[in-house]
């Protein structure tokens, strides 16, 4: 499997998943460059976190303008697996992939820590492999991560079994204590605490790797 890295200018977390999934999971990677038109062969898309373009508008609001995001819009719409984690979270947001906002932490302060989360759901390409209910430990670090919708949007994606990942330890102040969603088909998901993060032992964790390992399941039986 396949999987590219879109690198937008500010991103810092692009290495991470690059190892993430090139060391831990042992599958090919490459960096995207964000002036891209095109995404090549890969099998899968992350757009990983850091501060797209120094969130000097809003957080991912520029970055939903480059070039390379009209190529992973077409990726989505013709089915392909499209990961945004943290900043990536915003940018699919604002590009209209994901419903909702994310916003100021409740306390107004930047997070950075260790928190539990559960896996909402086992039916998507992302948590396939997750046990239902499993919990696990992954990190955050994040100024505006708290997760907000109207409630018909919320209902939705509880009726529509669309929340990936919710918080244990709620530190955000996220509606309804969501930490990840998808999209109507499934095959975009966003989620502010980092699995690349976790995915050895030296880390502290290998929770994050179920999600990686979803993903590589989910196109080895597409």
């Amino acid at each position: 499997m396949k999987f590219g890295v879109i690198v937008f200018p500010g991103s810092n977390c692009d290495h991470d998943a690059f190892f993430a999934v090139g060391n831990n999971l042992g599958q090919q990677a490459e960096f995207i460059w964000h002036d891209s038109t095109s995404l090549g062969d890969v099998d899968a898309v992350i757009l990983p976190g850091g501060f797209s373009y120094g969130d000097y508008l809003r957080c991912g609001a520029i970055a939903k303008f480059s070039p390379v995001m009209q190529a992973v819009k077409k990726f989505a719409t013709d089915g392909g697996l499209v990961l945004g984690v943290c900043n990536g979270f915003q940018i699919l947001v604002e590009a209209g992939l994901l419903p909702g906002a994310l916003v100021r932490n409740r306390g107004l302060k930047f997070i950075c820590k260790e928190l539990r989360l559960t896996a909402g759901t086992t039916n998507s390409p992302f948590t396939c492999a997750a046990a239902p209910g499993q919990e696990l430990r992954l990190p955050i670090a994040h100024g505006e991560g708290c997760y907000v919708a109207d409630e018909r949007t919320l209902d939705e994606l509880e009726a529509e079994d669309r929340v990936a990942f919710r918080y244990i330890d709620n530190a955000n102040g996220s509606m309804r204590d969501i930490a990840g969603i998808l999209n109507r088909e499934r095959n975009v998901m966003g989620m502010m605490p980092h699995p690349e993060r976790a995915t050895e032992p030296l880390m502290g964790s290998t929770d994050g790797l179920v999600v990686f390992q979803s993903m590589l399941r989910s196109a080895v039986t597409a």
